[in-house]
């Protein structure tokens, strides 16, 4: 699944950098440098709430670049439109890996949630525009964004807020940090919905706007020279508009993701 994509934006490169990815869901264990090229392996496994999905596992590539103006951290392009020493706010572009084939779900679990894997619609991956915000002062950050799908994918929106501590062990650092998402109606309903033509008994499931909390961990070390190990940890609890979904597990609450990855900075 391309779920996992967004999630690794905000692990790789050591930054502050969206979905499932996912996109900027989380406070990385190192802030960003101007002008510097990040290039980077990871591997990230997910146990999806999906029916029938199970454990993901998958690598992936990861290219960054951080300039005085503009920046691309994986998934996401952003331009700073206002940047103080305690205060950022960027305009962004970013891709939203939420989408899944319908071949990756199990069959006999859609059946047993009344759902036809045969008239299921795969649901596609999109693009999002907005702004993102970030506040900083000491080893404390606080990320809000506003994003908007331009692909007329879903038709819907998300905003979120993250906040994240910074803690240093010597050349480690470790950063803990809670945040929440909340999904408009036309983005829960096109990822987590099911059309009635999707149905053995020809009845739609349509979720409401859902808000989505989430915690987790980030660690960064350096290995040799610019060579640097990172790492996440992340859970995040689905609401009952969500966890109710034919799509999904029936006694899902929610998803646990952990991702590793190593990056060299030029």
């Amino acid at each position: 699944m391309h779920r996992l994509a967004p999630a690794l934006a905000l692990l790789l490169p050591a930054a502050a950098l969206a979905q499932s990815g996912e996109s900027d869901r989380a406070i990385a264990a190192e802030p960003p440098a101007d002008d510097r090229w990040t290039l980077g392996v990871a591997v990230a496994a997910r146990d999806s709430a999906y029916a029938g999905e199970g454990v993901r596992v998958r690598p992936f590539p990861y290219v960054g670049y951080e300039g005085e103006r503009v920046y691309w951290r994986g998934v996401t392009l952003g331009v700073h439109l206002l940047r103080t020493e305690r205060f950022v706010l960027d305009a962004v572009v970013s891709g939203r890996f939420d989408g899944f084939d319908r071949d990756d779900l199990g069959r006999p679990e859609l059946a047993a949630n009344g759902v036809d894997a045969d008239r299921l619609a795969s649901r596609h991956d999109a693009v999002d525009a907005g702004i993102a915000a970030r506040w900083s002062w000491g080893d404390q950050e606080l990320h809000l964004r506003a994003l908007a799908d331009v692909t007329d994918t879903s038709g819907g929106y998300e905003l979120s807020a993250d906040y994240g501590y910074r803690f240093r062990f010597g050349r480690s650092a470790i950063v803990p940090g809670i945040g929440v998402r909340w999904l408009s109606e036309d983005l829960a309903d096109y990822y987590y919905g099911v059309r009635p033509e999707e149905t053995f008994a020809g009845t739609a499931y349509r979720p409401d706007a859902a808000l989505v909390p989430h915690v987790g961990v980030a660690f960064s070390r350096p290995l040799v020279g610019a060579w640097r190990l990172q790492g996440l940890l992340q859970y995040e609890w689905l609401p009952d508009e969500l966890a109710d979904s034919p799509l999904l597990e029936p006694d899902s609450s929610g998803s646990g993701r952990i991702m590793i990855g190593v990056t060299r900075t030029f």
